[in-house]
């Protein structure tokens, strides 16, 4: 079973311009941040663009996402407007959830996002869950649930694997190894390291990939996902990856040394494909200063879309308590 990816002027245009899309709206998330423009949790995805960039260009719109806390990213991979998703940060009721979920609990019926989740190892049973009613509603649909290096040490996570195996269920397990978890060194917490490997303690499939190269990680992909098709078996991606700022706002980042994310900046996943499509002869450098441009006036939109948003009133703070109702 091989599955390629034909990187051509379009599709390396689009993986660009997706992670350029993300990057800039994370630095822009920064800034905002600080100016006291969007308050409470917020973690930023920079660094890791290549992994949801990556894995979602490989799923079809009939596929459901399950994200952790830092999903920005996946959410702009997957198609959320960025208007809505900035408004949502502010805490606006113009925000893809009323302004209710803000930075860490992005949602969207319509593109089959089942949001973020505060609670590490969350979405891990969530997306067992969404697998199984898919599975036994007939849809052809694959769940992918995204899950950093942390939650590989809760007991969800595990019983998770169980289940998917144990029930046959078409779910794509995306670790996002970024080596810190919140501020623990992976080689501190896991005695194995290697977390491709404990996939095989369940009977499932895995592999582990350069989560800072996006081909690679389209292309790694693309084959696990094929064989969840074909197969109906979950599969476990790690994707090694590193996060260029701080686990959260609040963060000290003592933990590692400036070194070290030097060091890693230098394999900078954005950098990696621009370079390489300039060599190529494949985008050229007027071409990504208009994509730049486009990217910069999508994300002043979207700032004047959230600065003009409104508060939800005060008398609708019991809505959505309880449901009367389940929308069809």
């Amino acid at each position: 079973m091989t599955e390629k990816v034909h990187l051509d002027h379009a599709h390396g245009r689009s993986l660009l311009t997706s992670m350029l899309r993300i990057r800039r709206f994370e630095e822009k998330c920064f800034e905002l941040y600080q100016s006291e423009k969007i308050r409470g949790f917020m973690h930023l995805y920079d660094g890791e663009e290549a992994v949801s960039v990556g894995i979602i260009a490989a799923l079809r719109p009939e596929d459901a996402i399950v994200a952790t806390y830092r999903e920005h990213g996946q959410a702009l991979a997957r198609g959320i407007g960025m208007d809505a998703l900035m408004a949502e940060l502010y805490g606006k009721q113009q925000g893809c959830c009323r302004g209710r979920g803000g930075s860490m609990h992005v949602f969207s019926r319509a593109a089959r996002f089942y949001g973020g989740n505060a609670i590490v190892a969350g979405g891990l049973p969530l997306a067992v869950g969404i697998a199984m009613g898919d599975k036994m509603q007939g849809r052809n649909a694959v769940t992918a649930c995204f899950f950093g290096d942390g939650a590989v040490d809760e007991g969800a996570f595990h019983e998770s694997m169980n289940l998917a195996s144990l029930w046959n269920l078409p779910v794509l397990f995306v670790c996002e190894n970024n080596l810190y978890a919140m501020g623990m060194a992976l080689e501190r917490a896991e005695a194995e390291t290697d977390i491709a490997r404990k996939a095989a303690g369940y009977r499932v499939a895995s592999e582990a990939v350069d989560g800072m190269n996006v081909v690679a990680a389209e292309v790694a992909a693309r084959r696990a996902i094929a064989q969840i098709r074909e197969t109906g078996k979950p599969f476990l991606l790690e994707c090694r990856t590193y996060r260029f700022r701080a686990h959260s706002m609040f963060d000290a980042q003592l933990y590692r040394s400036k070194e070290e994310i030097e060091t890693w900046r230098k394999k900078d996943p954005v950098q990696q494909l621009q370079s390489w499509l300039q060599q190529a002869g494949l985008l050229h450098a007027d071409e990504i200063a208009r994509i730049e441009a486009d990217i910069a006036a999508e994300i002043d939109a979207a700032v004047a879309f959230a600065e003009a948003g409104t508060w939800e009133p005060v008398e609708d703070l019991e809505r959505f308590t309880l449901m009367d109702k389940v929308p069809q």
